[in-house]
């Protein structure tokens, strides 16, 4: 079973070079620390900056140097900083290539909800409903079950959608599962984790075909 930074881990794996990627709030903003040295990868974050690096070490901080969830980054050779309406000119004009969300539920059919959480108060979506209309390559974060147990990949979402038909990919704590024909596709498990348990963790329609392999990270 992996935790944060192994899903982060995985994940990066899927940044290409030369990509232009977007990481939301939580588990993605991880990703940056685990991408490859020798490949070129641009990071983004709607609230204006383009060419975000990994997080600082401590006593390195700069308070001025955030990224969209407020946390203090780093920032690579050549990156710029702009307002708010050139960074969402740039996701709305389809120039990410990749988008790299949190997510409190996925439905089996790409529906996502990852913006309000029950019984508390909300300031909006903010970003992601922008990502998620515009973006063609959504991959999901997030654990695969909630602190009660319960699956968060799901037949249909309970929570209010952040976005309908639009996750392509998720990476979970527990497997890696791609969705085609309204259905999850199990490609890869965690290390130690069985198909039997991802089955049990996934009340949604899960395809199972062949001998699934480790994730290798």
């Amino acid at each position: 079973m992996l935790d944060k930074n192994g899903i982060a881990k995985r994940i990066a794996k899927e940044v290409k070079n030369g990509y232009y990627v977007n990481l939301g709030i939580g588990i993605p903003t991880l990703v940056a620390n685990f991408v490859r040295d020798d490949i070129e990868v641009e990071f983004q974050s709607e609230n204006g900056v383009l060419g975000m690096g990994p997080f600082p070490f401590e006593g390195e901080e700069d308070a001025d140097i955030i990224n969209a969830g407020k946390q203090t980054i780093t920032t690579m050779p050549g990156a710029s900083f702009f307002d708010s309406a050139m960074s969402f000119s740039m996701i709305r004009g389809k120039h990410v290539h990749l988008t790299i969300l949190g997510a409190m539920e996925v439905a089996e059919n790409g529906d996502i909800a990852n913006w309000k959480i029950p019984g508390k108060m909300v300031k909006g979506m903010g970003g992601a409903m922008d990502l998620v209309a515009s973006a063609d390559n959504i991959i999901v974060a997030m654990m695969h079950t909630n602190k009660a147990g319960e699956s968060k990949l799901l037949k249909r979402c309970s929570l209010p959608l952040t976005g309908v038909g639009c996750v392509t990919k998720i990476v979970t704590n527990l497997a890696v599962l791609e969705i085609k024909d309204n259905k999850f596709y199990l490609l890869e498990r965690a290390p130690g984790v069985s198909v039997e348990e991802i089955q049990a963790a996934t009340e949604g329609t899960l395809i199972v075909e062949g001998e699934i392999p480790e994730m290798d990270i």
